[in-house]
């Protein structure tokens, strides 16, 4: 890639009452290793905090860790927040236990590719940068 285009800008959060986030520090630390600008929210993000957060900091992408099986509400959640306030252009990705049946369902209704436990960081930061290869201006 071009050194002169701009870091990615991912916000990865937690949403929900799920409190364990092992996985997405380490999701965050290997985007920022790959070179993008990581801010990660913390635990127990409601949908309307993670989007605030996403507008406030400009962000390209929005990823999300869950792992308590609220993600058909909450990924749809976060999704129409973000186009309500006008943010159409932000990938809503991210990962957690989630049935490969939901996965279908979530990517049906505008979620971006989701990614399961044991998925090598690396499969992460691949999909985002060529994502953002597409969709993020310089």
């Amino acid at each position: 890639m071009a050194s002169a285009r701009r870091p990615i800008r991912v916000l990865v959060a937690k949403p929900g009452l799920d409190g364990h986030d092992r996985g997405a520090k380490v999701v965050a630390a290997a985007l920022r290793d790959a070179g993008m600008e990581v801010i990660y929210t913390g635990l127990h993000q409601t949908p309307e905090m993670i989007v605030q957060a996403a507008v406030q900091e400009d962000v390209d992408v929005v990823g999300l860790s869950i792992l308590s099986g609220a993600h058909l509400t909450l990924f749809p959640r976060v999704k129409q927040l973000l186009l309500q306030a006008g943010r159409d252009d932000v990938l809503v990705t991210g990962g957690g236990i989630i049935p490969p049946e939901d996965m279908e369902t979530l990517q049906q209704r505008g979620i971006g590719r989701l990614f399961g436990p044991g998925t090598p960081t690396s499969d992460l930061v691949r999909y985002i940068e060529e994502w953002a290869a597409e969709h993020v201006s310089a």
